[in-house]
């Protein structure tokens, strides 16, 4: 095992001083304390003690004595000659002449810090590094920096690098194996010749029968569903689940798992044993759960866009081509109603004789001068036909009609559902369940009758349709078909809402016993009450929030007279339009300057500049542990991102004479390296060392983000796509939600099938981001908000600011009616039900818990919480403990025009950044031409990635643009910086043959353009 694992940064930094330490490193380990400066004091000479306190604080900082103490990094020298009043620095150059004397101060150093040699430290290190193996999926440079840490923290002195990465390798290579035998032991040898078959190709077949199972369903039909609950029961007859596999833990099966869907079947069938039957059991494990999910996907698409919808679009097709007969007949029927409404009741007779009363005979008289019995009747007949029965208490009776015209669609695939599915659900869910078992059995007999089936589940539409069939009710028997389509519909809408779920599934599990719970809990509480800063008693909690809220609402109304945007008219809230900020005097110039100035760079050259600046590509680790990296890997991966973040496929990239980027190459690099949690710690570094750069910190603190959704069509058949006319014409459509920083910089993103809700997936995109820095102040626009979103934003300790494009409808709630907040009294009539907050207390708190450590999805949670109209009592408790903040929130968007400026200059950030996305994704009409989630996923995180990099680019040379404007006399203020954008791409080559040289590698900036010089 060689060094051949390592980045380049981690080699340069590993035992040395990687640049001036900052002035955080400073005062933690060359801040001397009393018995160290005594101790340095003690010595006669000023390059003596200043060479001791050199050599204290670089032990405790690198782990390791340095061979040339002086050789340290200027600002280390004079923060320890400050500390020892010493007059100056440059003595330390004498401490090197006597080595006698470091070895001594070394000596004294170890005894005092208690600093132990490797070898005493190398049992224990082994034990760490082997427990990180079982219980993590990091690779080996993550546990070599794991390995230093721990030398560090536990005073052991670093040995030689190529003995430590050797050591690292040594004992991951060793765990490996151990996972693999515990994995490979409880499988009996039928068992393991059945697995390996799977990986053979049968007779006929052009594919092995794991790469049709890794091959999810696309076939959005009732065909389709058959052969997705067929996939699932072949899975499932493995009965793989079953062996029990406790000691290993979830992530090590996981890992095994995304190998075994990924490596080709060739690639498998050449692991060595105990390896290839380990990877095959946890592939198939993971088979289990997926297909389930799968299947179950295609079961609420079909449903939603197939059956459900279609029925409502052919009930509206079928409403407007009877709305001519419908004016005609109720024309008639006005007519005749209208006679008799102007007609008298009485007749005046002649002389003194009373009123006659009009007899029937002579009122229809009159009726069929205008129009005739018959057609009157005919008109009666043709509105029975054209409007729904039951009026508008039951809106839904004639699309549900529509549906038992499908009914060839659901037939063959309802016996499966009922039987390969592992069904569970909640009490209200039971029957529903119950009925889907029985419907095979309904669908069977020819004369099903009431007593067959659970009537309870008949609302009025659904109850005549069953039970109302005139062929059928007379003979008391009910029409199956409709009862079908019944059961079908409750499951769908339970489904949704997790009164229904299934078992063992990770989608369309039940998100309620993912939740931490009982020991679990308990160990988790208090460190999720200290993570979240939040009490566990929630009477002081709300103490604290009613008069947090009291101030602000007699905050804002005090000044409400002074605000002249701000006006409370009619019980409503009236603010004013938020002009355009003017833009601060030189900031044209200036902008227009830093943009000429940019140097022009291919796209290629600058993805290779930014890795050779802060290796951008380290983090890319092979799928299947190999240590050893190619010398020109990052020529590969560069080739590869811009292929994908493009959308222009391998061709334009391929060059068949260079090694590095020849169509095999890049293609197994595909496969091994080019991964989506590469990616992702890719993104994140770039976002770290963005703030190295000083123009960055103009733009923010990295502490405000903004999420948004992105729209692409998909022009393949895919369960993760959804229709949507306005974004997808005729066609169906996925978004990307992704969060972006006011530094610029993406944080991470989610893939949502269609455009549903952005506020669906936006907790779930906070709680998978790239970076270090996490977001305080999370902003969205007008549509992504609840008072259910509310409450769980800010119970994770996030602060929720959507905008508000409407404020006028807003109302505002408080904790006690009787106070009075002044001219805000007439929208603030609502009172927070704390006692819904204060009972489901507990509850929440383990929802906020079981979300901060990734045990449930925010996604699940909101559909379970709520769907159509009804709210649990969970539910409706976020909901409450949300109109706090939201109250809040409103209080400061009318008092604050900066917060309200803040929340439309972020959101234009993700605009802006969407629009430089366009550019680079401009590949294949900017399609995503990905049918499964994976395939989108990883395309969408290479366009993140490429987005970070591009802009960290720009902040680099835009910093190097300001400073020599600023050399040159032009003054820069904050203001002027920080309205610059990194999001400027004119002078970035997107298009063209794509070379993929380094091009600009000596370390030096390239050289800035002259902003005024003429373009050729």
């Amino acid at each position: 095992m060689t060094v051949e694992y390592l980045s380049e940064d981690q080699i340069a930094r590993y035992g040395r001083f990687a640049g001036e330490p900052s002035v955080q490193e400073l005062e933690e380990f060359f801040r001397l304390d009393a018995v160290a400066l005594e101790k340095a004091a003690s010595k006669r000479r000023a390059h003596n003690r200043a060479g001791w306190a050199v050599q204290w604080g670089t032990v405790r900082m690198l782990g390791t004595f340095l061979k040339v103490p002086a050789e340290v990094p200027p600002g280390v020298a004079i923060f320890v000659a400050e500390q020892l009043e010493i007059d100056g620095p440059s003595c330390l150059k004498s401490y090197p002449e006597r080595l006698p004397t470091q070895h001594e101060h070394a000596r004294e150093i170890r005894e005092l810090l208690k600093v132990r040699d490797f070898e005493d430290g190398d049992l224990a290190l082994r034990e760490h590094i082997a427990g990180r193996v079982w219980v993590s999926g990091e690779g080996p440079r993550a546990l070599f920096d794991r390995a230093v840490t721990w030398l560090l923290r536990n005073r052991v002195l670093l040995p030689g690098l190529t003995q430590l990465a050797r050591l690292v390798g040594e004992v991951r290579t060793g765990e490996q194996a151990l996972i693999y035998s515990v994995v490979d032991a409880p499988v009996e040898p039928e068992f393991r010749r059945e697995l390996l078959e799977l990986l053979t190709v049968p007779d006929g077949a052009q594919t092995s029968v794991l790469e049709r199972w890794r091959k999810g369903p696309r076939d959005v039909s009732g065909r389709g569903q058959k052969a997705a609950l067929e996939r699932a029961r072949d899975i499932g007859g493995f009965q793989a689940g079953e062996l029990d596999l406790w000691r290993v833990p979830p992530v090590k099966l996981a890992e095994l798992a995304r190998y075994g869907m990924g490596a080709h079947a060739p690639t498998l069938r050449r692991l060595a044993e105990p390896r290839r039957t380990a990877t095959m059991l946890a592939t198939v494990r993971h088979l289990e759960g997926s297909s389930i999910d799968d299947a179950l996907t295609l079961f609420d698409v079909l449903m939603a866009t197939k059956l459900l919808a279609r029925a409502e679009r052919e009930d509206g097709k079928a409403q407007l081509q009877g709305l001519p007969k419908l004016k005609k007949a109720a024309a008639k029927l006005r007519g005749a109603v209208s006679v008799l409404l102007d007609v008298p009741i009485e007749v005046e007779t002649e002389g003194d004789d009373e009123p006659e009363l009009l007899s029937f005979a002579q009122a229809w008289e009159r009726i069929e001068q205008l129009v005739t019995r018959e057609e009157l009747a005919k008109a009666i007949v043709e509105l029975a036909e054209l409007l729904p029965e039951g009026g508008d208490k039951d809106a839904d009776a004639s699309w549900r009609k529509q549906l038992l015209d499908r009914y060839a669609t659901v037939r063959p695939f309802t016996s499966l559902l009922a039987e390969v599915v592992p069904w569970g659900a909640t009490k209200a869910g039971a029957p529903i369940v119950e009925a889907l078992k029985e419907l095979p059995k309904v669908q069977a007999r020819r004369k099903p009758g009431p007593e067959h089936i659970d009537t309870s589940l008949l609302d009025g539409t659904w109850r005549r349709l069953v039970l109302g069939n005139p062929l059928l009710a007379v003979n008391g028997l009910i029409d199956k078909h409709a009862w079908t389509f019944c059961v079908l519909e409750a499951l769908h809408t339970a489904l949704k809402r997790r009164d229904v779920f299934a078992r063992g599934a990770d989608n369309w599990g039940d998100p309620r016993a993912r939740l931490l719970s009982g020991p679990d809990w308990q160990v988790n509480r208090p460190r999720v009450l200290n993570a979240l800063e939040l009490s566990g008693d929630a009477d002081e909690h709300l103490g604290e929030l009613e008069v947090l809220l009291d101030e602000m609402y007699a905050h804002v109304a005090e000044g409400l007279p002074g605000n002249a945007a701000v006006d409370v008219v009619d019980g409503k809230i009236r603010l004013d339009r938020l002009e355009a900020d003017p833009e601060p005097a030189g900031y044209k110039m200036v902008r227009d300057a830093v943009a000429g100035m940019l140097p022009k760079v291919d796209y290629p050259e600058l993805l290779l500049e930014v890795h050779a600046r802060t290796g951008m590509f380290d983090p890319f680790e092979h799928i299947g542990g190999k240590v050893a990296r190619p010398a020109d890997l990052d020529l590969t991966l560069t080739a590869l991102l811009v292929s994908k973040s493009t959308n222009i496929g391998l061709e334009p990239v391929v060059k068949p004479g260079e090694k590095a980027l020849t169509r095999s190459r890049l293609t197994a690099a595909g496969w091994g390296y080019f991964h989506l949690p590469g990616m992702s710690a890719a993104s994140g570094l770039l976002v770290g060392r963005q703030g190295d750069i000083p123009l960055a910190s103009d733009w923010g603190g990295g502490h405000v983000a903004s999420a948004d959704g992105m729209r692409f069509t998909v022009p393949l058949r895919s369960l993760h796509t959804r229709p949507n006319r306005k974004y997808f014409s005729t066609g169906r459509g996925a978004t990307w939600l992704n969060v972006v920083s006011d530094r610029v910089m993406g944080l991470g993103g989610i893939v949502m099938p269609g455009t549903l809700r952005d506020s669906l997936g936006i907790l779930d995109a906070m709680f998978n981001l790239d970076g270090p820095v996490r977001p305080e102040i999370v902003i969205t626009d007008t549509g992504s908000y609840s008072d259910l979103v509310f409450g769980l934003f800010a119970i994770c300790g996030y602060q929720f600011s959507p905008r508000i494009a409407d404020i006028s409808d807003a109302r505002l709630w408080r904790f006690d009616l009787a106070r009075d907040y002044g001219p805000l009294q007439p929208v603030s009539r609502q009172r927070v039900q704390v006692e819904r907050i204060r009972q489901n207390w507990e509850d929440m708190l383990r929802v906020a818990g079981s979300l901060q450590t990734g045990r449930v999805r925010a996604y699940d949670l909101l559909r379970m919480m709520t769907s159509g109209d009804r709210m649990t009592g969970l539910g409706d408790a976020f909901a409450h403990y949300g109109r706090i903040f939201k109250t809040l929130h409103l209080l400061q968007f009318i008092d604050s025009e900066a917060y309200r400026r803040m929340i439309g200059v972020q959101l234009n950030i993700g605009e802006g950044r969407h629009a430089l996305a366009r550019r680079i994704f401009f590949g294949r009409l900017g399609e995503l031409r990905h049918g499964y989630r994976e395939g989108m996923e990883d395309q969408l995180g290479a366009l993140g990635m490429a987005l970070n990099a591009v802009v960290w680019w720009n902040t680099l040379y835009m910093d190097a643009a300001v400073s020599e404007l600023e050399t040159g006399g032009v003054m820069v203020s904050k203001e002027i910086r920080s309205r610059l954008s990194p999001l400027v791409h004119e002078h970035i080559n997107f298009h063209g043959r794509y070379p993929i040289v380094r091009s600009h590698g000596d370390g030096s900036l390239r050289a800035l353009r002259d902003p005024n010089a003429t373009e050729e």
